[in-house]
């Protein structure tokens, strides 16, 4: 089963939805005149208003943005991109780089999509995302590849968002501080229930003092790590432009790299991390309290902005400087030797508390993700047996071996890419008219 999954999962994050993923992203970008990167400025200064509001929706703009990075920022930041480097070399780094920027274009279409699509309930509650744009931006005979999204994207919630999570919660806490598996699974369960049986709204509370938290103390420790190797930052901007374009030779235990495994892995653990194109962003996004899908789109790119050229950066250049690239190891365990490399014996607290937060912040915004995809498929009364079960898989995935359930949610993750963009396709004009109508008024 193993090596079948394995097999799967290379195959569904191989080249063809790679380049779906980036040739969507500079199609948008192109579409869009370049908008996205000049008008970042205007994306922050949205996010600043944001903080309040009284426009119709359930959630400030600013949560909604906290809420979807509630999500992103976790495992991929620390354990993704070591392994990208593991894998790629380098110049993994500069392909994730590349795809973060046209990633932003995507993510970008993707919330305004999700306004100017989305529907409010009899319950007041505005629901949207990529099963409601399939459906009402393509028409009802797309329906089935809106229930195809949704299916994909409620399986691969209690994998990658939920059981995965907790078990590497719980596997840095033992590996760190000797807390018993079950002591994790018993806390992580009870404290994302108070949580999670609050709805949307209790989420997003949380989610917009945890997240900005959690991302400027991590950037901080992996500031100073820089700072105290900072004669050999220079050289790690070079060997990681480098290596993008000729592949790097075998060094140390580092095994060697090609140009196409740099692009491969890099791009492929970008989107990992950032999720730009998925379409799992959306669902948050459309819950803004934002009339307008543009100024809620130019919020929304900053997700990807500040996980992968901020937040992932900052580990890949601690991983460069220190040098423990070449040592062979990978995912969590080479983030760890990089910070212990100048930290000393707090490098492995630093990064098993930042692996916990994030992790646990993941399981909030992929609760609210399965929510909403799950109550498409079958109906609002779903709600409340279906939280009950999240809660359960957090306590019995922290006390299991997961490697399957990893590879199988990976896949399934790729898989919610493919009607997302096909949908974002063909409704690639509408962004772009709505776009244009935005910036003429």
């Amino acid at each position: 089963m193993s090596a079948w999954l394995s097999e799967v999962n290379s195959f569904v994050w191989g080249w063809p939805t790679i380049i779906l993923l980036l040739g969507l992203g500079i199609y948008l970008m192109i579409g869009l005149r370049f908008m996205p990167l000049r008008q970042i400025g205007v994306g922050f200064r949205e996010l600043a208003r944001g903080r309040t509001s009284t426009e119709e929706g359930e959630i400030p703009p600013f949560r909604a943005l906290m809420t979807a990075m509630s999500a992103t920022v976790g495992t991929g930041n620390i354990a993704g991109v070591a392994t990208a480097i593991a894998m790629g070399g380098p110049g993994a780094i500069f392909w994730m780089w590349v795809m973060a920027l046209f990633g932003m274009a995507t993510k970008y279409a993707e919330a305004v999509l999700a306004v100017n699509f989305r529907e409010e309930t009899p319950e007041g509650e505005f629901h949207g995302g990529p099963m409601y744009y399939i459906q009402k931006g393509l028409g009802q005979n797309w329906t089935w590849l809106a229930m195809l999204f949704a299916l994909f994207a409620t399986i691969a919630a209690f994998g990658i968002g939920n059981m995965v999570q907790s078990n590497s919660v719980a596997d840095a806490l033992h590996s760190e501080f000797s807390v018993p598996e079950q002591v994790t699974g018993i806390v992580i369960a009870v404290l994302a229930g108070v949580v999670i049986l609050g709805g949307l709204k209790r989420i997003a509370a949380v989610a917009a003092r945890l997240v900005p938290l959690m991302a400027v103390a991590y950037v901080a420790c992996a500031l100073i790590v820089i700072l105290m190797n900072l004669p050999e930052v220079p050289g790690a901007f070079a060997l990681i432009i480098e290596s993008a374009f000729t592949g790097h030779a075998a060094v140390g235990g580092f095994a060697g790299t090609a140009v196409m495994m740099a692009i491969q892995f890099g791009i492929a653990r970008g989107i990992f991390s950032n999720e730009a194109g998925l379409g799992s962003a959306a669902i948050a996004h459309a819950s803004a309290q934002n009339s307008s899908p543009v100024r809620q789109g130019q919020i929304a790119m900053l997700g990807t902005f500040i996980d992968t050229l901020i937040i992932c950066t900052m580990t890949a250049l601690v991983i460069i400087v220190s040098g423990e690239w070449t040592t062979g190891a990978s995912g969590a365990t080479l983030t760890t030797q990089a910070f212990n490399h100048s930290l000393t014996t707090v490098g492995g607290t630093i990064v098993a508390i930042a692996a916990a937060v994030f992790a646990f912040t993941t399981v909030l915004g992929w609760s609210f993700y399965g929510e909403r995809c799950i109550q498409f498929l079958i109906g609002r009364w779903i709600l409340y047996p279906y939280r009950v079960l999240w809660i359960v898989a957090l306590f019995v995935g922290s006390t299991f071996e997961l490697r399957d359930l990893w590879l199988l949610s990976d896949t399934l993750n790729a898989l919610m890419a493919w009607p997302n963009l096909i949908a974002m396709l063909l409704l690639s004009t509408v962004v772009f008219k709505l776009t244009r109508e935005h910036n003429d008024g």
